[in-house]
C-alpha cells in the first residue's frame, strides 16, 4: 500500500476460497471483525441490554411516579399554606381595623377626660378667686369698721366726759359683739 487510495482498491479483491492465510488488508479485516463482533454482541447481548433498559425504564418510571406524588403533596401543602395565609391576612386586617377603632376610642376618651379635668380646674380656679375676693372684701370691711370705730372713739373721747364716755364704750362694745356674731 502506497497511499490511502490503494487501500480502497484492495477492498474488492478477496483471496480465493481454497487458500487459508492471513489477510493483511486492515480495512477489510476490520470490517469483517467489526461485523462479527456486532453480530455476537447483538445476539448474546440482546437479553442483557434489554434487561438493563427495562431496569432503567422501571427506575425512571418509579422516579416519575415519586416525583408526581411529591408534586401532589407539594400542591396540597401549597393550597393549605395559601388558605392559612388568607386566614392570617384576614385576622391581621381585623386586628388592624379593631386597633384603629380602639385607638380612636381611647383618643376620644382621653380628649373627654382632659376636657372634664380642664372644666374642674376652671371651677376650682373660679371658686378660689371668689373665695379670695370675699376674703379681701371682709378684710377691707373690717379695717373700715375699725378705722370708723377708732375715729368715732377719738371724737367721743374729746367731746365726752368720763361717765358718758364709759356708757358709749359699753354700747359700742355690745354693738360690736353683735356684729361679730352676725358676720361669723
Amino acid at each position: 500500500m502506497k497511499n490511502g487510495t490503494d487501500s480502497f482498491v484492495f477492498l474488492g479483491h478477496w483471496p480465493s476460497a481454497g487458500s487459508f492465510g492471513f489477510n493483511t488488508d486492515i480495512l477489510a479485516t476490520n470490517l469483517i471483525n467489526l461485523s462479527v463482533v456486532l453480530g455476537v454482541l447483538i445476539f448474546f447481548g440482546k437479553g442483557v441490554l434489554s434487561d438493563l433498559l427495562d431496569n432503567r425504564k422501571q427506575r425512571i418510571l418509579n422516579t416519575i411516579r415519586n416525583s408526581e406524588e411529591l408534586r401532589g403533596k407539594a400542591i396540597e401543602q401549597l393550597e393549605k399554606a395559601r388558605t392559612r395565609l388568607k386566614k392570617v391576612e384576614m385576622e391581621a386586617d381585623e386586628f388592624r381595623v379593631n386597633g384603629y377603632s380602639e385607638i380612636e376610642r381611647e383618643k376620644m376618651n382621653l380628649i373627654n377626660s382632659t376636657y372634664k379635668t380642664l372644666e374642674q380646674l376652671e371651677n376650682y380656679k373660679n371658686e378660689t378667686i371668689s373665695f379670695e375676693q370675699q376674703k379681701a372684701i371682709n378684710q377691707v370691711r373690717q379695717r373700715v369698721f375699725q378705722q370708723a370705730l377708732q375715729g368715732a372713739l377719738g371724737t367721743l373721747n374729746s367731746c365726752l366726759n368720763n361717765e358718758l364716755h364709759l356708757r358709749t364704750i359699753n354700747a359700742n362694745i355690745g354693738m360690736f359683739g353683735a356684729m361679730n356674731e352676725i358676720t361669723d
